[in-house]
């Protein structure tokens, strides 16, 4: 992957299992946040698995411009709506499937009132609306607490302990989707992801940017889960075969622990820098077990190794960034 078409090529390259999980599926997919980070290539995979035999419907307000005519070239129905508005909402055509991805993560201190708005309220109006369909939602594995190293991850049976008022509203996200599917009989599925990285953002980018920068590499955080960008959009797609009353809830990230010096070491080694560190690694951190995602759907196609080859490449030869950092390395849960 060395171009942007290469990276956009990979991550909407459909798995057989994804093709053979949407056929089964009735009626087109509707995509709400299709202009966010991860919203233009999880569409541009539900085109290339469905094959034009129905509708993939992108939503947002793409604000980006020219990705609304990026993605009608591809073959989406783009609809230009800002989902928070009444009006837009209640206008939007009907699908027996939604995928929700709006949500709200930077900025969370000083407006909180907007966190919540965006991530706790805004996903119950949307249940009402869509109460015919199934919903598959993205979540995070910030509603899970700090958990200790050692002990293998956070499980979707494990009790919730969100840090922060962005973790705080996430939980509320999940608590308001689940009291409308109990309301309504709507099936869902909840995906309880950390941390997707492609070659323009993520974890992997955060600490290849700090290395070449020649700033200094927080031990804190020590550990961290990463997964494929792709096998993340994947599985969330595959997750709508999954939703049920109460909602199915499914961390997805992959199978490795990632010790953060290391990864910045073998950053450094590819892109001939060393890095700099500061601070010690704590005995706990935010980690996901993601074995019964592994168990459904198999492992991620890019291992962590392969992931740090290709983005200290990518980072070294100048390839566009989304500069929105993860902020992983924050413990106190303010972004």
């Amino acid at each position: 992957m060395r171009t942007t078409a290469e990276l956009e090529e990979r991550l909407a390259r459909p798995s057989a299992g994804l093709v053979d999980d949407l056929s089964r599926l009735d009626g087109d997919i509707l995509i709400l946040g299709a202009g966010g980070k991860l919203g233009p290539s999880l569409v541009r995979l539900a085109l290339n698995a469905t094959q034009g035999n129905r509708r993939i419907i992108a939503v947002s307000r793409f604000s980006e411009p020219g990705l609304a005519e990026s993605l009608a070239g591809d073959g989406a129905t783009v609809v230009a709506a800002d989902v928070a508005d009444e009006r837009a909402l209640r206008d939007l055509p009907d699908a027996p499937n939604v995928v929700f991805l709006v949500g709200a993560k930077f900025g969370t201190q000083g407006r909180e009132h907007a966190t919540w708005f965006t991530n706790a309220y805004l996903p119950g109006r949307v249940a009402d609306r869509f109460r015919g369909s199934r919903i598959a939602a993205l979540s995070t594995g910030n509603v899970y607490p700090l958990v200790p190293v050692t002990a293998g991850g956070s499980t979707e049976d494990s009790p919730a302990g969100p840090v922060g008022e962005y973790a705080m509203s996430c939980l509320g996200r999940e608590r308001v989707l689940a009291h409308f599917s109990e309301l309504h009989g709507t099936p869902m599925s909840l995906i309880r992801l950390n941390y997707a990285v492609e070659l323009r953002y993520g974890v992997l980018v955060d600490l290849a940017r700090k290395i070449l920068a020649g700033e200094p590499v927080d031990l804190a955080t020590g550990q961290v889960n990463v997964v494929w960008q792709g096998y993340a959009n994947e599985v969330t797609l595959r997750s709508l075969a999954l939703a049920g009353t109460p909602p199915y809830v499914l961390n997805v990230t992959g199978p490795e622990t990632i010790s953060v010096r290391q990864a910045a070491l073998d950053l450094g080694a590819a892109l001939g820098k060393e890095p700099v560190f500061t601070g010690e690694e704590a005995p706990t951190a935010l980690l996901s077990n993601a074995s019964r995602c592994h168990r459904l759907f198999g492992y991620p196609e890019l291992t962590p190794a392969e992931l740090i080859e290709h983005t200290a490449r990518w980072v070294a030869e100048g390839g566009p960034l989304l500069d929105k950092p993860t902020k992983f390395e924050r413990r106190d849960g303010r972004f």
